[in-house]
């Protein structure tokens, strides 16, 4: 008999619930080449993924694939050093479960980032993108088959997957950490293949600014748990697919995250304290 997702989450939970100490409030998944920001975090307690019980473990380059939990900026968080994609093979509803374990280990808001190639020609490499909405062309959702109402409902709402009150919360957080904040729509692709130019170019006519290949799923899990989001995107190479498109290396975007995450960074040296007083 396949075990529930429920079931999965307890024990999951349990394997790790005395480790984790105190309910951590806000959650953090880091993306790729951005897993240098929980070396911030203080008093930090280190639980591998490989540790968790029933937890699948992240294999992308760049990933330590680690749960951080302690204190950064004043805040208690639990933070992913690392995420789990589609791509690696694991099923939507693998990856879910990490939103639903932030959310059990105490996370009243979960912060996603990710690495992003820009559809929008005005962005540019090194640029943060605070997500107003997102695009699922992935092709799947983790909710499909049997839902838990000990989770959330069967039909999620996700006309306000990315809060308007917490949009305003991170965009003023960003004024005063002095970091020019771009706004926009994000597509979720399957990957790992990156996208041809003429895909690109469909992406951006649909509307989307940004293009990953994660984040989508667990913004729907969240939303299925209540878990209100905030999303930042740091932008890591051109993805216009225009005449100009240059082959991407995975060197230059982890540069370009790199730079991003020095952003990020001081974004959340504004943000959390806010999100601590809320």
């Amino acid at each position: 008999m396949t075990e529930t997702q429920l079931a999965r989450l307890e024990r999951a939970h349990a394997s790790i619930r005395e480790r984790a100490g105190a309910p951590a409030a806000i959650a953090i998944m880091l993306g790729s080449g951005l897993g240098q920001l929980a070396d911030e975090v203080e008093d930090a307690v280190t639980i591998p993924y490989a540790e968790v019980e029933g937890f699948p473990v992240s294999t992308a380059p760049g990933h330590k694939g680690a749960f951080v939990i302690g204190t950064l900026h004043g805040c208690r968080v639990a933070m992913m050093q690392g995420r789990l994609h589609l791509y690696e093979g694991w099923a939507p509803r693998d990856i879910a479960l990490a939103v639903y374990l932030l959310q059990r280990l105490g996370a009243r808001t979960l912060i996603v980032t990710n690495a992003a190639g820009s559809l929008n020609p005005e962005y540019e490499p090194g640029d943060v993108m605070l997500i107003e909405d997102h695009m699922n062309f992935t092709g799947m959702n983790p909710l499909v088959g049997p839902n838990d109402e000990a989770i959330g409902i069967r039909f999620p709402d996700m006309s306000r997957a990315y809060h308007p009150d917490l949009l305003k919360v991170a965009a003023d957080a960003a004024g005063k950490a002095g970091v020019a904040l771009r706004r926009g729509i994000y597509a979720g692709v399957l990957g790992p293949s990156l996208e041809t130019s003429a895909e690109r170019r469909y992406y951006r006519a649909s509307g989307s600014d940004a293009v990953g290949m994660s984040t989508v799923t667990e913004v729907i899990a969240a939303a299925h748990a209540n878990l209100p989001v905030i999303g930042l995107s740091a932008i890591t190479n051109k993805a216009t697919g225009g005449p100009e498109q240059q082959p991407d290396t995975i060197e230059e975007v982890f540069a370009n995250a790199e730079i991003a995450g020095r952003k990020i960074e001081a974004i959340l040296g504004r943000l959390l304290p806010a999100l601590k007083g809320a």
